[in-house]
């Protein structure tokens, strides 16, 4: 289990402002947080250090780039034995139309994300990759319609 991070509230100021603008100037970073540039730009580099800052990414619409189907894979497996569970989550990795994978308890063993050009080029994959992979036992697809929330990271308390 990872060890929770000892932040105080200049680190959660940072962490939230950079959470909600990752590519905010260190300066502006600095002044938000109520601090100089340098002292902002350390605790930084300790944040991604101790890895709780994982890394800073650009959010792109997936329609512009022609992804107009997004659905969510209740995958069942024949084996829950480790190897096969990292086979498993090691083929999804591979897989660019997989965009997460999760291992869960209950009646499925992951819920996949997956994104597809259209239906057609979701179908296909379903049939040909995902429930024709080893090891797979079933497959339930929900389909995503619209999405009223898309919030990545996690809440932050700054007080």
């Amino acid at each position: 289990m990872v060890n929770r991070a000892k932040l105080d509230r200049i680190d959660r100021h940072i962490l939230a402002d950079l959470q909600a603008d990752g590519r905010m100037t260190n300066v502006d970073l600095a002044e938000r947080a109520g601090i100089s540039a340098p002292p902002c730009l350390r605790r930084v580099r300790a944040l991604e250090k101790a890895d709780v800052i994982r890394g800073y990414h650009a959010s792109i619409s997936p329609e512009a780039l022609g992804y107009t189907v997004a659905v969510f894979a209740l995958v069942g497996l024949n084996s829950q034995a480790e190897a096969d569970l990292k086979a498993f989550e090691d083929l999804m990795e591979s897989w660019d139309t997989v965009r997460e994978c999760h291992m869960l308890a209950g009646e499925a063993d992951f819920l996949v994300k997956i994104v597809a050009e259209d239906w057609d080029h979701y179908q296909k994959f379903l049939t040909t990759r995902l429930t024709s992979a080893p090891n797979v036992s079933h497959v339930k697809s929900l389909m995503v319609f619209r999405t009223a929330k898309h919030q990545p990271g996690v809440p932050i308390p700054v007080e």
